[in-house]
C-alpha cells in the first residue's frame, strides 16, 4: 500500500490576546509552535481589552509567522495550506489573522482553511495522543466556552451541554479580581487554593432542569461575592485561600458530574478535557480519579497546548483539508460561531 503524503499546514490562531502561528505535519507532529502573549500588558487592565489586543495582533503577527517558519526549519512553499481561526473570539482579534492568512494564501497560492476555535482546542488532544481516534467525548473549558462535545468523528460534532451564562474560566477571572488576586484568574486561584481548606465554605452546585449536561457558573461566582461583601458588612476576616480553594472545588465538581454522566448514559471508552481550564490541575486529578472509577481512559493536552496556539489549529486544519474543505477570499471573522457551522 503506498504511503500516503505528508501534508504540512501552516496555521495561525489570534481569537484573544495571544498572537500564535505554528507549522503542523499530518495534525499530529508540531515542528514549531510559536505563542506572543500579551498576558502583561492586559493585567494593568484587570482583563483583556479587545482594542489592546487588536493592535498588538497587527504589531507581532508578521515576526510570529516568520519565527515559526524559521523554528521549523522549513518555507512557505513547502506548505500545503494555510490555516486560520475564522471564530470565535473577538472581532478584532479574529480579523487580524483571516487578513493575514488569506494575504498569505492569496501570494503564495495555497489553499486556505477556516478553522472553529473550539475544534482546534479539542483537536489538542491528537498532538499528544497519536493513539486517540473518534469517537470520544470531550469537555472543552476556556475562558470564552464551557462545552461537552460528543467527538462522532475528524469534524463531525455533537454538543451535548454548554455553559448558560459564565464560561467555568470567565468564573474563574472574576471570583480572582473579587479577591484581589488579578488576572489571569485561572493559574492565581489554582495557586493560592493550595495553601486554603476547599471544604471551608459551602458554595452551590448549579442544575438545570430538563438539561443535565448544561452548565451555569453565575450563580457560584454570585455566590462568592455575597460571600465576601457579608464578611465585610460583619466586620469578618476574609481568607482568601479558603474562598479559592472552595469555590474551585464546586467549580471542578460541577465540571466532573457532568462529564460521569455523560460518559455513562453514551457508554464511551475515551474521555478528553480541552482549553485553558483543562490546565487546572484540581480538575484534572478529580476527572482522572472518576474515569479511573468508571474505567474509562482519560486523555489531556500539556498545559502548552490547552491554552491558546496556533498548534492546535494545525491538527484541526489536517482534517478538515483531509476531508477537501477550503475557503475563498470571502472567509470573514466570525465572533459567535457554533461549532459544526461552517
Amino acid at each position: 500500500m503506498e504511503r500516503q503524503k505528508d501534508i504540512t499546514i501552516l496555521a495561525i490562531e489570534s481569537s484573544c490576546d495571544e498572537t500564535a502561528a505554528a507549522v503542523v505535519v499530518n495534525g499530529r507532529t508540531v515542528c514549531s509552535n510559536i505563542i506572543a502573549s500579551q498576558i502583561a500588558l492586559h493585567q494593568l487592565y484587570g482583563g483583556v481589552v479587545p482594542e489592546i489586543a487588536s493592535r498588538k495582533h497587527i504589531e507581532k503577527i508578521n515576526q510570529v509567522i516568520e519565527e515559526a517558519l524559521r523554528a521549523a526549519e522549513c518555507s512557505l512553499e513547502e506548505m500545503d495550506a494555510i490555516a486560520v481561526t475564522y471564530g470565535p473570539g473577538l472581532v478584532g482579534a479574529l480579523l487580524v489573522g483571516v487578513a493575514e492568512a488569506k494575504a498569505i494564501s492569496y501570494a503564495a497560492q495555497k489553499p486556505l482553511i477556516g478553522v472553529h476555535h473550539i475544534e482546534g482546542h479539542i483537536s489538542a488532544n491528537y498532538i499528544e495522543h497519536p493513539d486517540l481516534e473518534p469517537p470520544f467525548l470531550c469537555l472543552v473549558v476556556s475562558g470564552g466556552h464551557t462545552h461537552l462535545v460528543m467527538v462522532e468523528d475528524y469534524g463531525k460534532y455533537q454538543i451535548l451541554g454548554q455553559t448558560r451564562d459564565d464560561a467555568a474560566g470567565e468564573a474563574f477571572d472574576k471570583v480572582a479580581r473579587a479577591i484581589g488576586l488579578g488576572y489571569p484568574g485561572g493559574p492565581k486561584i489554582e495557586q493560592i487554593s493550595r495553601e486554603g481548606n476547599e471544604d471551608a465554605i459551602a458554595f452551590p452546585r448549579a442544575k438545570i432542569a430538563g438539561h443535565p449536561y448544561d452548565f451555569s457558573f453565575s450563580g457560584v461566582k454570585s455566590a462568592v461575592l455575597n460571600y465576601l461583601n457579608g464578611c465585610k458588612m460583619k466586620n469578618e476576616p476574609i481568607v482568601a485561600a479558603d474562598v479559592a480553594a472552595s469555590f474551585q472545588k464546586a467549580v471542578a465538581e460541577v465540571l466532573v458530574e457532568h462529564a460521569m454522566l455523560a460518559v455513562e448514559e453514551f457508554g464511551v471508552t475515551k474521555f478528553a478535557i480541552a482549553g485553558g481550564v483543562a490546565s487546572n490541575g484540581t480538575l484534572r486529578e478529580r476527572m482522572e480519579q472518576a474515569c479511573r472509577r468508571k474505567k474509562v481512559h482519560f486523555y489531556y493536552p500539556s498545559p502548552i497546548f490547552c491554552t491558546d496556539n496556533a498548534a492546535m489549529i494545525g491538527a484541526a486544519a489536517y482534517y478538515e483539508y483531509r476531508a477537501g474543505r477550503r475557503d475563498g477570499w470571502d472567509l470573514n471573522a466570525v465572533p459567535n460561531l457554533k461549532l459544526g457551522e461552517r
